[in-house]
């Protein structure tokens, strides 16, 4: 079945309004007027910037834009989920309605749909997790059921489920769902019915234990990767991660999503936080 495919970014960034932010436990969501933001192919993301204030040390020098995956279109808004870990994201989270927002995106390679008879397994953790929510809208969308695997640290981070619908849940520390890994849900999946394509976002760890586990049963999977950006558009090779059978693909711009049979492992720097 046929998704979005990807939209072209406008040229050059937007100075956007931020319309409110919320609380889902440590993490935020931002939500930006933007009525006139090509539909996005789920997996898709923007660069945004802090229009004041964006940069930090004595003379305040300019952060880069930041990279996110865009979460949700609705209402002609788009919603980036944020966690506060660090420079960046801190001056992110502290936004309010009203303020100005630089954004450049949509950017990069979305998710396709699943081939006929295939049912779509959705597995995200932390704050990886906000790809697939714009995926599940679209795929239900079309009524195609999702199976929704969701996997976190702790209690603080759990509320980031509310992002998706009926989910099945695993956290780290057992304080909710099942006491381990989402991986072993995804096994346990698997098992039952192979008959699946996987899509899948998170921590690099997540990211290849899922990878492992689809080319151990021979389960087509698409994986979208994070990696520190300075463009977003494939100039400055900042983002490289190494291709099966040698070279290198650019997360920007041949990814975000990447065909998990396109990489021989998922490298440290190449998954969301936790």
């Amino acid at each position: 079945m046929s998704l979005p495919g990807p939209a072209s970014a406008p040229f050059g960034r937007r100075q956007l309004e931020v319309t409110g932010i919320y609380q889902l436990g440590v993490y935020r969501v931002l939500r930006v007027a933007d009525p006139d933001c090509p539909p996005p192919a789920a997996g898709q993301f923007a660069m945004l910037a802090a229009a004041e204030r964006w940069g930090g040390g004595d003379a305040e020098r300019p952060f880069l834009p930041r990279a996110f995956s865009i979460a949700r279109i609705r209402d002609g808004e788009a919603h980036y989920l944020l966690e506060d870990v660090g420079p960046g994201t801190h001056r992110l989270c502290e936004l309010e309605a009203g303020d100005p927002i630089h954004v450049t995106g949509p950017l990069g390679r979305g998710f396709t749909g699943p081939q006929e008879g295939r049912r779509a397994i959705l597995a995200g953790g932390g704050v990886g997790i906000a790809p697939l929510a714009i995926l599940q809208d679209q795929l239900e969308d079309e009524g195609i059921e999702t199976t929704v695997l969701l996997g976190f640290r702790d209690a603080s981070r759990l509320p980031g489920a509310d992002l998706l619908r009926g989910a099945q849940i695993a956290t780290d520390d057992g304080s909710s769902g099942h006491h381990g890994l989402i991986t072993d849900l995804l096994e346990a999946e698997l098992k039952r019915d192979p008959g699946a394509v996987v899509y899948s976002c998170g921590p690099a760890g997540m990211l290849e234990g899922v990878r492992a586990l689809c080319e151990d049963a021979g389960v087509p999977s698409q994986l979208a990767l994070e990696a520190g950006m300075a463009c977003g558009f494939g100039a400055c090779y900042g983002c490289v991660v190494p291709k099966r059978g040698g070279g290198y693909l650019r997360v920007c711009v041949d990814g975000p999503v990447i065909d998990g049979h396109d990489l021989d492992h998922v490298e440290a720097h190449a998954g969301a936080p936790s």
